[in-house]
C-alpha cells in the first residue's frame, strides 16, 4: 500500500518509454498538467501530440540523465513505461535503472515494478479525487471512481472554493489579531490532518487569548464544514454564518431508547434513484434506532440514513444465504428487545421476491407486528426507465413477472411462450443461458423475440443491453456484468427503441425522474 500525495509536475519533464495506444494515452495526461513528455518510440509513432517531443530510436540507460532540465542537472523528473509484454526485460531493466537513481518510475500492468501509480482521477476546480488498486485493477479503479464522482455535488468545486474563501478570511483575522498584540502564532492545516475529538467542546468568549481566539475561528469553520449539506456549502456567506454559531446537541443515547416497546418495519428501498423511494420510506430510515439492510439495496438510498444509525448488511454470498438471513433476523430481534425502531431495509418492495412475508411471519411470531413499507419494484420501474412500455395495445396485453431462480439455486417452473406477452424475469442473468435454453427447448419460446437487460435500474450507471433471446447470453458475456440486473423479454421492447444489430448497449442515467 502507498502514500497517496497530491504533485505539482507543471513543467517537470517525464521520459515515456513505449509506442502504442497507452502510450498517447500517458503523453495526453501528461500534458494536460503541464508536464513536459519526451517519447522513445523505437518507430514511427502512432501518432505525433503536440507539445510532446518523440525520439524515433531505442532506448539508452544514459536518457534518464541527459534528457532532463537543466536545473536538475538534466535527470528526468520521472519515467513511464508502456512496453508490450514482448519487451518485459526491456522494462523490467528500465525500472532498475530508475530505482538506482531514485526516479520515479511507472510501468504498466506491472505493480511490482513501479515506485508509483496511476490514479483514476476526476477534477472540479480546486476539487480532485483518485482511486487506486495498487495496479491490481484498473478497470474496479475507474469503477470506484464513477460512484465516488456520482454520489459527490455536482458543484463540489465550488464548494471548494467557498470554504477556501472562508478559511482564508479567519486566518486574515488572525494575522490582525497577531499584528495587533504582536503575538504570532504558527500553525499548520493541510488536507490529511486529524479533525480533534474535542472539536465540539465549548469554548468561552470570555477573556480569550490570541490563540484561543484562533482556536475558537477554526473550531468554527470546522464546524461548518462538518454540518452544513454539501450543496450549501457552495453558497454560505460568512456573515450568514455568524448569525447561526450556535450548534445544538444531539439527543443522548439515553434520551433516544426510552422503556418503550421495540418496533420493526419492513420498508420498500426502491430500484435504486432516492428520488423513488416512498415517503414512508424516508420517514422510518430517519426515524431508525437501527437499520438492518439487503446487501443489494442501493447506495443513494443508504446516503439517507442519518450518521448515527448503526446499520448492518446483510453478509449474503453463495452457500451463506441462509445463515445470514437468519443473522439478520437475530439482530432484528435483540434491538426489538432493548426498545428500538428496527428497520428491515430491502431493495424494491418487500413481497416481490423479497422475502418480506416470511419475515412478517417470523416477526409476529415473536410477538412483533411488523409494520410494512411498500416499494417500487424493479420489476416494473426498470422497463419504464428503458423506454419499454410493460404492456401495448397490439403487443403485450399481460405482463408476468417471475424469478430464474428457485429453492435452493435450482432452475424455477419457467413460464410457457405467450406471444402477447411482456415477462419481466428477476435473478435470472447469472444463468441465462440454463433458463433461455429452458425457455427454448421445453416451453416452446421464440428464440428471436426482443428482450432488454436492465441493469443498476434509475442509477447513475444504469445499463442497458438491447437484443434478442438468441443473442441475449453472449451480449452479457461480451459485456459482463452489472448487478443487480433483470431481463425483460416481449414485443414490447422494440415498440419505441428499435435497432437492427445484434445487440446495442445504453450506458448511464441522467434524468431523476
Amino acid at each position: 500500500m502507498g502514500l497517496l500525495t497530491c504533485q505539482d509536475v507543471k513543467d517537470t519533464v517525464a521520459l515515456v518509454v513505449g509506442n502504442s495506444g497507452l502510450t498517447n494515452v500517458r503523453v495526453k495526461k501528461l500534458l494536460e498538467y503541464g508536464t513536459q513528455p519526451i517519447v522513445v518510440t523505437c518507430g514511427k509513432p502512432l501518432e505525433e501530440l503536440e507539445g510532446a517531443q518523440y525520439l524515433n530510436r531505442a532506448y539508452k540507460a544514459d536518457d534518464l540523465v541527459t534528457l532532463g532540465r537543466e536545473e536538475v542537472e538534466n535527470v528526468v523528473d520521472s519515467v513511464y513505461v508502456t512496453l508490450p509484454p514482448a519487451e518485459n526485460a526491456l522494462a523490467r531493466e528500465i525500472s532498475r535503472q530508475c530505482k538506482r537513481k531514485r526516479i520515479p518510475v511507472n510501468v504498466a500492468d506491472q505493480p511490482e515494478l513501479c515506485t508509483f501509480t496511476l490514479l483514476s482521477g476526476h477534477a472540479d476546480g480546486d476539487f480532485q479525487v483518485g482511486v487506486t488498486t495498487s495496479g491490481k485493477g484498473c478497470r474496479l479503479a475507474n469503477r470506484l471512481r464513477r460512484h465516488i464522482v456520482n454520489s459527490l455535488p455536482s458543484n463540489v468545486g465550488e464548494i471548494c472554493s467557498r470554504v477556501g474563501d472562508l478559511k482564508q478570511k479567519i486566518q486574515e483575522e488572525d494575522l490582525k489579531d497577531s499584528i495587533e498584540h504582536e503575538e504570532y502564532i504558527v500553525g499548520q492545516d493541510d488536507d490529511d490532518a486529524e479533525q480533534h475529538s474535542r472539536f465540539n467542546d465549548f469554548v468561552s468568549e470570555r477573556n480569550e487569548s490570541i490563540q484561543q481566539r484562533k482556536k475558537r475561528r477554526m473550531r468554527w469553520l470546522t464546524q461548518i464544514v462538518e454540518y452544513y449539506p454539501l450543496e450549501k456549502l457552495a453558497n454560505i456567506e460568512v456573515d450568514d454564518l455568524a448569525q447561526q454559531y450556535t450548534l445544538s446537541s444531539p439527543p443522548t443515547e439515553a434520551q433516544r431508547h426510552t422503556a418503550q416497546r421495540g418496533k420493526i418495519s419492513l420498508v420498500g428501498a426502491g430500484p435504486g434513484s432516492s428520488s423513488l423511494l416512498t415517503t414512508g420510506a424516508l420517514k422510518c430510515i430517519h426515524s431508525a434506532d437501527l437499520i438492518l439492510a439487503d446487501k443489494l439495496v442501493p447506495q443513494a438510498v443508504l446516503d439517507l440514513i442519518p450518521r448515527t444509525t448503526p446499520v448492518e448488511i446483510a453478509k449474503k454470498f453463495p452457500g451463506n444465504a441462509e445463515r445470514a438471513q437468519q443473522e439478520l433476523l437475530e439482530m432484528g430481534m435483540a434491538g426489538l428487545r432493548e426498545g428500538k425502531h428496527v428497520v428491515r431495509l430491502k431493495q424494491g418492495d418487500p413481497y416481490i421476491f423479497g422475502r418480506g412475508a416470511e419475515e412478517y411471519i417470523y416477526f409476529s411470531e415473536q410477538g412483533y407486528t411488523p409494520e410494512v413499507i411498500s416499494g417500487v419494484t424493479s420489476a416494473l420501474s426498470a422497463p419504464l426507465l428503458a423506454n419499454i412500455p410493460a404492456t401495448h395495445r397490439n403487443v403485450a396485453d399481460q405482463l408476468l413477472v417471475c424469478t430464474g431462480t428457485g429453492r435452493a439455486g435450482a432452475l424455477p417452473n419457467l413460464p410457457e411462450w405467450v406471444s402477447s406477452r411482456t415477462t419481466v424475469f428477476l435473478m435470472a442473468l447469472h444463468r441465462i443461458q440454463k433458463v433461455v435454453d429452458a425457455l427454448v427447448e421445453t416451453k416452446g419460446w421464440d428464440i428471436n423475440v426482443p428482450c432488454a437487460v436492465i441493469e443498476r435500474s434509475s442509477c447513475p450507471d444504469q445499463r442497458v443491453i438491447r437484443t434478442t433471446l438468441r443473442h441475449v447470453a453472449e451480449a452479457i458475456e461480451a459485456c459482463g456484468s452489472r448487478p443487480p440486473g433483470l431481463l425483460v423479454t416481449g414485443y414490447s421492447c422494440e415498440v419505441i427503441e428499435k435497432h437492427g444489430r445484434k445487440w446495442i448497449v445504453e450506458d448511464g442515467f441522467t434524468n431523476d425522474q
